[in-house]
């Protein structure tokens, strides 16, 4: 037998190859674990890209370019038609401004959709700051049992869907409501709030009142405690110390809410057509009009206009922030008052009698709709029924094809929401890491990253309807996506900007220490993401989720557009439905979106606390 001639490797020149491969491997490994954020974010911007830019970027081309013509000829008409401008119209018709502003400051003014669209929104904002502001004085400045839950319920404008809001309104306010019932007992009404201009303006402050509420309590709690005794000191009198101290760290954050519950209003959708009609119409409900009667052109131009005008205002804002923000200290907070002390002198006894007043007013507002919705489902001529349950449950079982039946609804929800999230989520994470990290042009990043929430859904809507909807053609191909993954795409571009809300906080917040020892342990940016950062935003991440689903369970605008001829509708959609045939089964509908919302809410209330960035 011949001898091998090759020689036989040591145990240690083994284990040294052994170690190479080892190397190599971690090498590739470590390669990719570095390269993983950057992958990530060319994905999200990618899918943000697709599902977000793009449908945006076609109603802009459907403006502008007409029958394969650039021009811009839709919007002169709509400027100079006096319909949408009203005498504002003439302006762009060459009139004499003098002559124009003279008949707008007389009693026969004509304001058009656009300008009824501006006057609801002001009024909207007068009346949800009216309310939050009080309600910010008292979570501020009082300590009471359940001030924390209270705090907690006033992030109900992110989380109830509008529309269920809108059934509640017409349960509480119409002929035969719960508002008129009541008064009957008193041998007094009825009144006939519905299809009128206070029942949206209502509306609008449960929306919007608690926002500001949230973000004056938030600076309230943020004032010095130290300044204000400074003031008193030098013998200011306690008004003079609210006026010269507290209150200019106030205006920022009012204006704040101010700001975005008239960029809110300004687009508002389900409450002006549920509440209003079409006699009181905003510049949302006529873009749907123009794009259920196919008048594409039209929509996407007047759609532009809103968002022109939406996105003036929030600059305007920007701009007043910038140069009135006040910077707290926060080295110590103000002490928090018993709203229920042993004993009242009369200076303090005025404040608290106000706030009874309040709360009798919030009330009515806030709390009588929703239980007026949930009585309306179960009550009838008779009294205690649940014929509108078994109303859906028989349109389940017989209903035509062509009519909403209520499993096709309620199994579309819950199946778009999760398809949301799972976009949303996992975007939101990403552009939360891309928004905290330390480098040039991460402002930038996150003002292009927040756009969906200063776009309106009618627009996202319009854009997916006209692009993937209908089909994109490249090299010769078609390419289109059916209403369902249309719908969740809306949604998922609707809620993502939540999650970047409750998690960037967070991640913000996070001791550098922390990932800088993981990673001098050997640990990559990626390793220290997951094994670090992440772990300890975890409340964050759930929350965000939490909100990703309600949004979703609640999208009511840009489903309407692309859920239209389909059997695609959502609970919202089925609710709007029937809210013009029948309000009770349109309550029933209501009560059951309420269920399954409070759910994410309860998930949101335990798990992220008073932690949120929003």
């Amino acid at each position: 037998m011949t001898a091998d001639p090759r020689p036989v490797p040591s145990e240690a020149e083994s284990t040294a190859e052994e170690a190479d491969d080892g190397d190599g491997g971690y090498r590739v490994r470590d390669r990719l674990e570095r390269r993983a954020i950057a992958v990530a974010a060319v994905v999200t911007a990618g899918v943000l890209s697709l599902l977000f830019y793009y449908p945006v970027a076609t109603v802009f081309v459907e403006s502008v370019l007409v029958e394969g013509t650039l021009t811009l000829a839709v919007f002169l008409e709509i400027l100079r038609d006096p319909f949408y401008f009203g005498d504002l119209a003439r302006l762009f018709a060459g009139e004499s401004p003098l002559a124009v502003g003279r008949d707008l400051l007389s009693s026969d003014r004509r304001l058009g959709i656009v300008g009824f669209t501006a006057y609801q929104a002001a009024l909207s904002t007068v009346l949800s700051v009216a309310l939050g502001v009080p309600a910010a004085y008292l979570l501020a400045r009082y300590e009471f049992r359940g001030r924390r839950l209270l705090r907690s319920l006033t992030i109900l404008p992110f989380v109830l869907p509008s529309i269920m809001v809108a059934v509640g309104f017409v349960a509480t306010f119409g002929r035969n409501g719960t508002l008129n019932g009541v008064l009957g007992v008193f041998g007094l009404g009825p009144i006939e709030l519905m299809f009128t201009l206070e029942a949206i303006l209502i509306a609008h402050a449960f929306y919007n009142a608690p926002l500001v509420a949230r973000v004056t309590t938030a600076a309230w709690e943020s004032v010095d405690a130290s300044a204000v005794e400074t003031a008193r000191s030098l013998g200011a009198s306690p008004m003079r110390a609210f006026r010269d101290v507290i209150a200019p760290q106030l205006y920022p954050a009012v204006m704040m809410g101010a700001a975005l519950t008239f960029v809110f209003t300004f687009g508002t959708f389900p409450i002006a057509l549920a509440l209003g009609g079409f006699q009181l119409a905003t510049v949302e409900v006529f873009v749907y009009r123009l794009v259920r009667d196919l008048n594409y052109a039209e929509a996407a131009a007047l759609a532009i206009i809103e968002l022109l005008i939406t996105l003036g205002i929030l600059y305007a804002y920007l701009r007043y922030e910038a140069s009135h923000a006040v910077r707290s200290r926060g080295i110590r907070p103000l002490p928090r008052h018993p709203l229920s002390p042993p004993t009242l002198s009369v200076r303090e006894l005025l404040p608290r009698a106000g706030l009874a007043v309040y709360a009798v007013i919030a009330l009515f507002v806030f709390v009588f709709p929703i239980a007026s919705m949930l009585y309306a489902s179960v009550s009838g001529p008779g009294g205690f029924t649940l014929d509108h349950y078994r109303f859906l449950a028989e349109r389940q079982a017989t209903g035509a094809a062509f009519q909403v039946r209520p499993w096709p609804a309620v199994r579309n929800s819950l199946l778009f929401a999760v398809g949301a999230l799972l976009i949303a989520l996992p975007m939101g994470v990403v552009v939360s890491v891309l928004t905290t990290r330390r480098y040039r042009g991460r402002k930038l990043i996150d003002a292009v990253a927040m756009a969906p929430l200063a776009v309106s859904g009618i627009i996202v809507g319009l854009g997916l309807l006209r692009g993937p909807v209908f089909g994109i053609e490249f090299a010769g191909w078609r390419f289109a996506v059916g209403g369902a993954v249309a719908i969740v795409a809306a949604h998922a571009v609707s809620g993502y900007p939540f999650v970047v809300r409750t998690v960037a906080p967070g991640l913000e917040g996070i001791d550098r220490s922390l990932i800088e020892s993981a990673r001098a342990l050997g640990a990559s940016r990626w390793r220290a993401l997951v094994d670090v950062e992440l772990p300890l935003v975890w409340p964050g991440v759930v929350a965000g989720a939490a909100f990703a689903f309600a949004i979703s369970m609640g999208e009511f605008s840009s489903t309407v557009v692309l859920a239209t001829g389909t059997d695609q509708y959502t609970m919202p959609v089925a609710i709007e439905r029937f809210i013009g045939r029948r309000l009770g089964p349109a309550t029933a509908m209501g009560a059951v979106l309420l269920v399954i919302t409070s759910i994410s809410f309860v998930v949101l209330d335990r798990l992220g606390g008073e932690s949120f960035g929003i």
